[in-house]
């Protein structure tokens, strides 16, 4: 059978039709936050087959495959690519109403050409065809970027890392900027066992011993010159709980050394180290210019038994459910009441928080950058049609949809660029919605600036490209 994915699919009414098709369609792709491999980017490497650029690290596909009873071994385990591409294809027909069944087919066909419906039937065939066109050199890494009009990218970085691909892809004069995202999660979250051996790695780079909190904020200081050096445009961080507590330095240069010395924390104590160095770094960030983005409410590792065996970012993630206006207000107020605020970007897992989100972000804008402080788009479990058009419709009700920077991948995956495509039908149906419901004109220059902004403008200003 046929896919159902036609030119006109998500795309309700005619004015839908013609901002998608006229304005959306052939917009470049700036992805300013995803995990891809900046290494297998430089390698320009040809994927073997469909499982290992389909399957490989994406735990979306891992959970709905759990999800409908498939063992482990076919998911994460030592079955054959063809075994678990095979449980892969039983699995997609039972995922109607999941973004995961429009993904899935939205990518056959834009990358493979490929129209037919993935089932257990019709995998064999599909199989045979996609590995055989992935083994051209029009499907390398580097070549699908390209064919997907990618300008930007922005990738996902521990402040230990080197950068070399990073800079090696800069010498090159590769067409597409490839730029680190700085990511110090493992430098705040000193209360897990892995900090130390995290901090010896940051004194490695460098070249340095750190023994004190000055000596560990220098450190960090150094790496963020030397992101920026490497063209960073922005820092990331999974705060999965918010955090402030007041603290000085002195007290987050002695809850430091307690830990250097293997003592035990309170938990007021390890907020306020967070909080004074997140501070710290917000400010490093402000001078700068770059985004900060704040990821909150993600609930991780649930599963202990699976975590011990496969690690994290396995698929055992869900939503959290803790209050964080007030924190997130009071982190933000700090470092407006002393002009340095960095250009932010607030996420949530969870959707309660958006109204939340929403209105925050209207507190601390600025007449230097419009749309300084941003509710993020949908993320993760949002990441649908649903998720997708609500966040957009908060944005609009609370704050100005029109400044709004726009889709993200937050992917690992090669394949996934056609979610700016999901993005953009959405985005194209929901205005042309409000034009037939007469919420607003049909003023189609102004609709096609709004269109031109949020899917491309936006981001290309906000992150200085």
């Amino acid at each position: 059978m046929k896919t159902f994915i036609t030119d006109d699919f998500l795309l309700y009414n005619d004015t839908a039709k013609e901002l998608y098709h006229g304005t959306a369609k052939d917009l470049p792709i700036i992805d300013y936050h995803n995990h891809l491999n900046q290494h297998e980017i430089l390698a320009d490497k040809n994927f073997t087959n469909l499982s290992e650029i389909w399957l490989g690290a994406d735990h979306y596909k891992w959970r709905a495959m759990r999800a409908n009873g498939v063992e482990e071994s076919f998911i994460t385990g030592d079955k054959s690519d063809y075994e678990k591409f095979l449980e892969w294809s039983k699995t997609v027909p039972k995922t109607f109403g999941n973004p995961l069944y429009h993904w899935t087919h939205l990518e056959l066909k834009h990358y493979f050409g490929i129209e037919e419906l993935l089932n257990e039937k019709s995998a064999p065939a599909i199989w045979e065809e996609a590995n055989k066109k992935l083994s051209a050199k029009e499907m390398s890494i580097r070549s699908l970027l390209i064919k997907d009009q990618v300008e930007f990218l922005g990738t996902t970085d521990d402040p230990t890392d080197d950068l070399a691909s990073h800079q090696a892809l800069h010498d090159e004069s590769f067409e597409i900027t490839v730029s680190p995202s700085f990511r110090p999660d493992k430098g705040l979250n000193l209360e897990r066992k892995e900090f130390i051996g995290w901090l010896e790695k940051l004194g490695k780079v460098t070249n340095s011993s750190i023994e004190t909190y000055n000596q560990f904020l220098d450190a960090l200081a150094s790496r963020v010159e030397y992101f920026d050096e490497h063209g960073c445009r922005a820092s990331d961080h999974g705060i999965d709980v918010m955090f402030f507590e007041a603290a000085t330095k002195e007290a987050a240069s002695t809850i430091f050394e307690k830990r250097l010395n293997g003592e035990s924390l309170s938990s007021k104590e390890i907020e306020q180290y967070k909080t004074f160095t997140m501070l710290a770094l917000a400010e490093l960030y402000a001078e700068k210019g770059w985004a900060m983005q704040l990821h909150f409410s993600a609930l991780r590792n649930n599963n202990t038994r699976m975590f011990n065996i496969l690690g994290p970012d396995a698929g055992f993630d869900s939503i959290g459910n803790v209050l964080l206006a007030n924190k997130v207000s009071n982190f933000l107020d700090a470092l407006e009441s002393e002009n340095k605020l960095p250009k932010t970007i607030l996420y949530s897992l969870n959707a309660n928080d958006n109204n939340v989100l929403a209105s925050m972000a209207g507190n601390y804008q600025s007449s230097e950058i419009a749309g300084k402080v941003q509710f993020g788009t949908a993320w993760w479990f949002n990441d649908t049609i649903d998720g997708m058009e609500e966040q957009m419709k908060m944005l609009a009700n609370i704050g100005l949809i029109s400044n709004f920077v726009g889709m993200l991948t937050d992917s690992r995956s090669f394949l996934s660029f056609p979610r700016h495509e999901y993005f953009r039908r959405i985005l194209c149906n929901l205005l042309g919605t409000w034009v037939e419901e007469r919420k607003v004109p049909k003023d189609m220059v102004l609709l096609e600036q709004y269109v031109c902004d949020i899917c491309y403008e936006n981001s290309k200003r906000y992150f200085g490209l």
